[in-house]
C-alpha cells in the first residue's frame, strides 16, 4: 500500500506542496486540508461591479531570480500564459517609486545619475551613503535588526527614511524589532562574504541555475518588473485546484484539524472536527503559532520554538474613483513609521495593470494600514470596523495624494495575523525546529510564510521544497 501525505493548509503554499507531490513518478496518496472553504489563502481576487479587479491581498509577483523563474514556469505548466499581465522594464510602474515624507511624494532616485544627485527626502546624494558602505567593517554579530544593521552600514537617513519604510512595506513591521539575517538575507549575506553590501550585490553569489520556458525568456527580454492574471492572482490557486483535482488529489474544505498524534507505528492520526485521517508524512502549510497548539505533548520543545514565530495583521483598503488622476505615475509610495504610524503604504493599482480597471474604467489605488496605530487599536480593545479603516484610508488618499473626492467602490479587508514577523533571533527558532524534527526523526516537514519568506514565489518555493523532501527527489514534469 502506497504512502499518504496530508497537507495542512490550502494556501499558495500548501497548493504548491500538493502541486509537486502529485506530479512524482509514483506519487503517494494526497489529502490536502484547509479549515475554511476556499483556497488560496490570503490570496484573494474580487470583482467590482464595473467589472475591476480588487485583490485583498498579493497584488503582483516578481519573476526575478530562481524563484521567479519556477513561478513562472509553473504559471506555464497550468496554462496560463495568454492570462499573464506584466508590467515590463521601461513601464512607469517598474521605474518610479515613492516615498511621502513631510507632506510630500519623493521619487526614489534610480540610476547613477540619481545617486549622484541630491534627492529629497535625504539631505546628501546617497552616493555619499554607498561610499561610506564600502568602508565600514564586518559586523560581529550573528543577527541584527534591520534598523542597526542599516544605520550601521548606511547611515541614521537611509535607515530611519528607507529601510523603516521597506520593512513597512513587505512584511508591515518594524525595522527596529526585525532580523536583517531573517528579512533580508542577501544583503546579510553580502556583508559577511564580501564586507559589504555593495560589493556583495555587484559580484553576486554566483549565478544559480534556473528553469526555461518561453515565458521565463519573454519576461527577462523584456525586463519585467512584476506581473498579474487578467482575472486577478486568485486565478493561481484556481488553477492549482483544478489540476489537483484531475490528479486524484483529495481536498478536504472546511476541515479545521484538532490535534495531530503520533500513532505507535510512527504514523501521524490527524484529528479533524468530525473525523480523522491518518498519515505516513504531514507537510505543515499553516502558521507556525497555529501548529504549535496541534502538536502531541512530546513535542512540546518544537511546540516552544513555534509559537515564538508572531504575526501582525494587515487592514487592505480597496479604492476605485471615477474620473480621478493621480498626481504621479509609478508602482506606489510606502510611508516611514515617523510621517504617518497607521499607513503603510499606498500601491496604485491602475497604473501597473490598467487592463483590470473595469468598464467604464476607474482610478483603484490599495491602502494597506497596520504598524504600531493598528497594534494599539489591537491592544486596547477598540472596535475595528470597517468603517474606521475606510475613513482612515480615504484620509490617506485625499492627503497623500488629493483624492478627495468620494470613491465610487471601496472594500475593506482585515487580515488578522496574515504576515509573520521574522524578529531578532527567527534563525535560532528554525535550527530549535531543525534540530528537534532531525533528532526525533518526525515525518513532519515544515512550509508556508512563517519560516524563510512572506513572498508569493518565497511560498510556492517553500512548497515545492517541501514535497522535494517528501519524495527525497525532484518532482518529474
Amino acid at each position: 500500500m502506497g504512502r499518504t501525505v496530508v497537507v495542512l493548509g490550502g494556501g499558495i503554499s500548501g497548493l504548491a506542496a500538493s502541486y509537486h507531490l502529485s506530479r512524482a513518478p509514483c506519487p503517494p496518496k494526497v489529502v490536502l486540508v484547509e479549515s475554511s472553504e476556499r483556497l488560496g489563502g490570503w490570496i484573494r481576487s474580487v470583482r467590482g461591479p464595473n467589472g475591476a479587479i480588487f485583490e485583498l491581498g498579493p497584488r503582483g509577483i516578481r519573476p526575478a531570480g530562481a524563484l521567479g523563474a519556477r513561478t513562472l514556469l509553473l504559471v506555464s505548466e497550468l496554462g496560463l500564459d495568454s492570462e499573464v499581465l506584466p508590467v515590463r522594464g521601461d513601464h512607469p510602474a517598474a521605474q518610479n517609486r515613492f516615498l511621502y515624507v513631510g507632506g510630500a511624494l519623493h521619487a526614489l532616485p534610480t540610476g547613477l545619475r540619481g545617486l549622484l544627485r541630491p534627492s529629497p527626502p535625504f539631505s546628501k546624494p546617497l552616493f555619499w551613503a554607498g561610499l561610506r558602505e564600502l568602508t565600514k567593517p564586518r559586523g560581529k554579530e550573528p543577527d541584527e535588526t534591520v534598523h542597526s544593521f542599516a544605520q550601521r552600514r548606511l547611515g541614521p537617513e537611509v535607515a530611519s527614511l528607507a529601510m523603516d519604510s521597506l520593512c513597512r512595506g513587505v512584511f508591515a513591521g518594524n525595522s527596529r524589532e526585525l532580523s536583517i539575517r531573517s528579512c533580508f538575507p542577501s544583503l546579510f549575506q553580502a556583508e559577511q562574504t564580501h564586507r559589504s553590501i555593495l560589493l556583495g550585490l555587484l559580484l553576486g553569489a554566483g549565478r544559480t541555475p534556473q528553469p526555461d520556458s518561453a515565458l521565463i525568456r519573454q519576461a527577462l527580454a523584456e525586463r519585467w518588473s512584476q506581473w498579474s492574471l487578467r482575472g486577478g492572482l486568485e486565478m493561481l490557486p484556481q488553477a492549482l485546484e483544478t489540476h489537483l483535482t484531475s490528479r486524484g488529489v483529495s481536498v478536504l474544505r472546511g476541515q479545521p484539524v484538532c490535534g495531530l498524534s503520533l500513532q505507535a507505528e510512527g504514523r501521524w492520526k490527524v484529528s479533524l472536527r468530525d473525523s480523522s485521517l491518518e498519515a505516513d508524512h504531514v507537510i505543515s502549510a499553516i502558521p507556525a503559532s497555529v501548529l504549535s497548539e496541534l502538536l502531541p505533548a512530546e513535542a512540546a520543545p518544537l511546540a516552544r520554538a513555534l509559537s515564538a514565530i508572531t504575526a501582525v495583521s494587515v487592514a487592505v483598503v480597496n479604492l476605485q474613483y471615477q474620473g480621478a488622476h493621480l498626481p504621479v505615475q509609478g508602482f506606489g509610495h510606502l510611508v516611514p513609521s515617523s510621517e504617518d504610524p497607521g499607513v503603510l503604504g499606498i500601491v496604485y493599482d491602475s497604473v501597473a495593470f490598467p487592463e483590470q480597471d473595469g468598464s467604464p474604467p476607474g482610478l483603484r489605488v490599495t491602502v494597506m494600514l497596520g504598524g504600531s496605530w493598528l497594534q494599539t487599536l489591537e491592544a486596547s480593545g477598540c472596535v475595528l470596523s470597517q468603517e474606521l479603516f475606510q475613513q482612515r484610508a480615504q484620509e490617506a488618499a485625499a492627503t497623500q495624494l488629493g483624492l478627495k473626492e468620494m470613491p465610487s467602490h471601496c472594500l475593506v479587508h482585515l487580515h488578522k495575523n496574515c504576515i509573520p514577523q521574522y524578529t531578532l533571533g527567527h534563525w535560532q527558532k528554525l535550527e530549535s525546529a531543525r534540530q528537534f524534527l532531525t533528532a526525533h526523526r518526525l515525518p513532519l516537514t515544515l512550509a508556508g510564510a512563517s519560516y524563510e519568506g512572506v513572498a508569493v514565489n518565497d511560498c510556492i518555493e517553500s512548497g515545492r521544497q517541501a514535497a522535494v523532501s517528501v519524495l527525497g527527489t525532484e518532482p518529474n514534469s
